[in-house]
């Protein structure tokens, strides 16, 4: 099951951030289709937010066709994200953690590794679209 969290700091709309955190588990296979999120009352007791707020979040995955609600039951997951295997993301999880094991070797800090990797994301795809 997912564990929600907030960065109360960061100026996203708290809904979003909890429908953000359901697609990057969903991306990562931490949640499959099946798996049921934590009920509005659960995210409220952890969190401390208004259930609408949990309850917008959720009408929005559903909306997307993410998750379903079942009457009495909770809200399941409907579909994954994402193409990569499970065993695929591992590996290149462990390939990205060896870079990153590299950049600090040579001394760059995590703002030089964003900069490095966001540079390259971008010119990757821009090829992929070219």
């Amino acid at each position: 099951m997912i564990d929600f969290h907030l960065d109360r700091g960061s100026g996203v709309a708290t809904y979003l951030q909890l429908v953000h955190q359901v697609k990057h588990a969903l991306r990562l296979g931490l949640l499959a289709p099946g798996d049921r999120l934590p009920t509005a009352k659960e995210v409220v007791g952890k969190l401390a937010i208004n259930p609408n707020t949990v309850l917008k979040a959720y009408r929005e995955l559903e909306r997307e066709g993410l998750v379903a609600g079942k009457p009495g039951l909770g809200t399941f997951v409907q579909r994954s994200l994402g193409g990569a295997s499970f065993a695929d993301r591992t590996r290149l999880r462990g390939e990205l953690g060896d870079w990153l094991t590299a950049c600090r070797a040579a001394g760059l800090d995590a703002e030089d590794v964003r900069a490095l990797f966001s540079s390259a994301l971008l010119d990757a795809f821009r090829e992929e679209t070219a």
